[in-house]
Parts: structure tokens; C-alpha cells; sequence
């Protein structure tokens, strides 16, 4: 949910510049539980402003702290010119990213992820090395944009797969975040495999509030994360990507270069054995619980690391 390192520094200074970062770092005390310290830079660790990726922020930072370093988050805006200039300017040198979307992004659609995570990633490590990042392991967890509708909306219009757009595609109102527009896996993508324009209806919305402008009749199809509790809880129908559409959008630590010279593999090591734990099951429990039962994303990430502790 791409760009030459020239627009992303133009980007990066418009967006950060007017924006302010949005909100200062904040996090568990810094290096305050766990091993013995590790000397070093602090690890200032990005996150969106979406559930799923405060979540994995926080995982992150406390595996980290238990380890013994010094870990903090900064709180940035949802879209991912802000998270990346904030790499660029040095706010951050850490964020939890998503192999598929992160690619197209820096390659300015240029359609290169597939569904092999694998080769989606040798192409991000290429697009990420000229920028001073780095891409650890991948999780096994997928999040990808997820269509969906509500189960009356399915029944009236015989929805079950995105398929079933093409028909009836002038009929509905898509709200999603706004870089559906220009993202490969949202309008583009539905337009080009399934040869359904929802751009006409389209409104752009924060992500933290298309799943209330869904359950509220404000819009007929939802841009949401596949991970997102709430398709469950309210018995959403999401739509079956039949013709394969979106790409291997797998959680994927980033780094800066010099963090990893700062650490060497120790770091990676700790960072990679919390990534093998979260699973596309993992990620939707934990989704539910901040969507749906309201829980601080703190909470919810001290308790998963104390039933799945990072040996």
C-alpha cells in the first residue's frame, strides 16, 4: 500500500516537513527489562497508524529490549512516503513493511512482486541497497488488501469472488486508503485481471475507518487487510481473489545499513526468530484483539511474546 531516491527525498520533505512526524517517540521504557545492555545506537522503530502495524512495532521493540538494547517507536502517519522519509532524515531506523507493497512502491509500480515471496524480496533487497536499507527474513504471516463486502451486499448482488465485480461494478462505492488509486494490488489490479472499474466510486479514507464506513452503508466495498479481526466478528464476506491478483505481501523487517554494521547478525538474529513466530493465524488473533476487543497494542504484544518467547 514507488518512487526514484530523488522523489522520495522531494516527498520526504514536503510530507515530513508539514506533517511534523505526526506524533513524538513513544514506547516501554527504553532498554529497561530483559539482558544484559548492548552498546550501541538506539533502534527507533517506525509504525503506521493502523492496529496491525503498532502491533508488530511493539513485538518488535520489546523482543528487542528483552534482548538488552535500546528500542523505542515513533509514531508516523499511514502512508508510506512519510515512513520512508523518515528513514531518509534519520527519525527511524526500523519498521515492520510488507515485501509486495513495499516494492511497487520504490519501483513505481513497475509490476515486479509476485506470489513467490522469494522473488518479491530479491527484488526489494535490490530497490532498498541504493537507499541504505536492508531487508531481514521474511514472517511467514501474509497481510494483503482485502475486498470486502458486507454479507447482505453479497447476497443482493451475488458477490463471491472479485469476479463477480465486472458486473455490477458501476454500481458500488469503494472506499479504501488513498494510494488505491496508484496501487498495483487495489483499483489498477482490479481493473487489469478482473476488468472491474471501481474508480469512479472510489473515496479515500484513513484506514482506521473504512471498516466503520462499511458497517455504516458509507461504502459497498471495503479495502481492508486480510488479517483484519473484524471480517470475522462481523461476518463480512471477502471476496475471493480467483484470478491471483495480489502478491506476497509478507511482514518484513527493514533496516538501515548502518544498524546492521552498528550489530552485525546478532541483532538480525533476534529480529528473524520473532519474525518466524508470526503467522497469517498469529496476525489475525492479534488483529482481533486490538480491533475487537479494544486491547493497547503494548498489551497485546507483551502478552504474545510471553506465550511465544524468542529463545
Amino acid at each position: 500500500m514507488g518512487g526514484s531516491p530523488s522523489k522520495l527525498t522531494r516527498l520526504a520533505v514536503a510530507l515530513v516537513a508539514a506533517l511534523g512526524l505526526v506524533a513524538a517517540a513513544c514506547s516501554s521504557d527504553e532498554g529497561s527489562s530483559g539482558g544484559e545492555a548492548v552498546e550501541g545506537p538506539p533502534i527507533v522503530i517506525g509504525a503506521q497508524d493502523f492496529g496491525e502495524s503498532a502491533i508488530l512495532a511493539e513485538i518488535y521493540s520489546q523482543a528487542l529490549e528483552a534482548a538488552g538494547y535500546t528500542a523505542s517507536i515513533q509514531t508516523l502517519g499511514g502512508f508510506r512516503d512519510i515512513s520512508m522519509g523518515a528513514f531518509e532524515s534519520g527519525d527511524i531506523n526500523f519498521a515492520p513493511e510488507y515485501v509486495a507493497s513495499l516494492l511497487e512502491f520504490l519501483n513505481e509500480q513497475a509490476g515486479e512482486a509476485t506470489g513467490n515471496v522469494d522473488e518479491s524480496l530479491a527484488f526489494l533487497e535490490t530497490a532498498l541497497e541504493p537507499l541504505g536499507l536492508e531487508a531481514l527474513e521474511p514472517a511467514p504471516g501474509v497481510d494483503t488488501n482485502a475486498f470486502v463486502v458486507t454479507a447482505e451486499t453479497a447476497e443482493t448482488l451475488g458477490l463471491e469472488s472479485l469476479s463477480d465485480l465486472a458486473g455490477v461494478a458501476d454500481q458500488l462505492t469503494l472506499g479504501g486508503p488513498a494510494d488505491c488509486a496508484t496501487n498495483p494490488f487495489c483499483i489498477p489490479g482490479l481493473q487489469q485481471a478482473y476488468d472491474a472499474d471501481l474508480s469512479a466510486g472510489f473515496v479515500g479514507l484513513d484506514a482506521g475507518v473504512v471498516a466503520t464506513a462499511l458497517a455504516n452503508g458509507e461504502i459497498d466495498v471495503a479495502v481492508l487487510f486480510s488479517t483484519d479481526g473484524r471480517i470475522a466478528s462481523e461476518n463480512w464476506v471477502l471476496l475471493e481473489d480467483d484470478r491471483n491478483m495480489l502478491a506476497a505481501d509478507n511482514i518484513v523487517p527493514v533496516v538501515t545499513a548502518e544498524l546492521i554494521d552498528a550489530y552485525g547478525e546478532e541483532m538480525a538474529s533476534v529480529v528473524n526468530a520473532v519474525s518466524a513466530k508470526i503467522t497469517t493465524p498469529v496476525l489475525i488473533e492479534l488483529n482481533r484483539q486490538f480491533d475487537v476487543d479494544k486491547r493497547d497494542a503494548r498489551e497485546i504484544a507483551a502478552s504474545w511474546l510471553a506465550e511465544n518467547p524468542v529463545s
